[in-house]
Parts: structure tokens; sequence; C-alpha cells
């Protein structure tokens, strides 16, 4: 299974501006998250391996996140015409069955995926209070039919931090995953590098 890995945009970038809709209808943007502890955004979709090998200790580890504060939501960028399994439908599925407790968006034009540099599913951006960057990686060191257990153990850490108030580890490691399903002719010069 080819892996592709996040592009690890700059640490204290601002969180870019978004509205997207959620699987309700209801409008989600960027100036909904102003006054929270923290916004974690995660670039997902229903087929991805990556994404499935991870989703249950994601969705166990956001409740828990979002009791202490954290604002979280998900966004799917992909090109459902070539992936119709990753449409609405198919994330409300994945929703449903995992139990996913944020809102999921829908980024049909894919210009939020491209303004976040997002490159991947799974891809994790950590924004503080301020709303700036204070984590961009990895779950954790586990990979699909790997051995190593998945703990979310990275991620963690800086959530942990973010709402302690401390600085986030230092030591951050790029997401790995399938790569976003761009549009003809949409894929985005930075992904192409």
């Amino acid at each position: 299974m080819g892996a592709t890995s996040s592009t690890m945009l700059e640490l204290g970038t601002a969180l870019p501006a978004f509205r997207l809709r959620d699987l309700n209808g209801k409008a989600v943007t960027s100036h909904d998250f102003t006054g929270a502890a923290g916004l974690l955004v995660v670039f997902l979709c229903p087929h991805c391996p990556f994404v499935g090998h991870v989703r249950a200790a994601l969705a166990r580890l956001a409740g828990e996140w979002q009791a202490r504060g954290l604002a979280i939501i998900g966004i799917n960028s992909n090109d459902i015409a070539e992936f119709p399994e990753d449409d609405q439908a198919g994330m409300r599925k994945e929703a449903a069955e995992v139990g996913y407790t944020f809102p999921y968006l829908f980024d049909d034009m894919q210009e939020v995926a491209q303004a976040f540099r997002a490159a991947c599913t799974p891809d994790f951006f950590l924004f503080d209070a301020r709303l700036r960057l204070v984590y961009r990686g990895q779950f954790d060191d586990s990979r699909p039919n790997s051995p190593v257990p998945v703990t979310g153990r990275d991620l963690s850490a800086a959530v942990d931090a973010l709402l302690a108030g401390r600085p986030a580890p230092p030591d951050q490691r790029p997401s790995l995953g399938c790569n976003i399903k761009w549009k003809k002719g949409a894929e985005p010069e930075y992904f192409r590098v």
C-alpha cells in the first residue's frame, strides 16, 4: 500500500478560514472556534486503510478531549466522483459505526485541504486558543499491518500539553496515510513537490 506524508505546515500558522457544511447541512466556520481551548482538525475519509487503522482510538480519544474542552472537526476532501465510497452517505456510515462525536465536514471544492496544505488521510492539525498551529503530525507510530499498537501517543502528548498550558512536544513526526484524492487537474503544487 502506497503512503503519503503530511507536509508539516509551519508551526504558528493561523487557522485557515473556512466555511463547510456538516452531515446535517449545518454550516461550520473557522470563526465558530474563537474562545475554544483549542481546535483539532483531522483530514480523514471512509475508505482509507490508514484512517481505518486509527479510527476507533481516534473516536475514543476525541470524546475524552472534547470533555476537557478541546473542539474537534473532521474534514473529508476526497474526490467522490472517483471514490464514491467517500461521499456523504459513506461519511454518515463511518461516523455512526465508529461513534465520532465531532462534526464531520465535506470539502467538495478541496479549497480547505489546500489552505491547510493537507496531503494525506489521516492528517492532524492542532491549534491553540489563539488558533495558531502548535502541532501537526502523526497520531502515533502504528501503521496498518504493523505490530505496533494504536495508542495515539504523539497526538495525545500534544493535546495534553495544550490543555495544560504547556508547549507542544518539539519532536513532531509527519503523519502517513493515503494521499488526498484530488480532482483531475486540481492537485496542488505543494503536493507535487
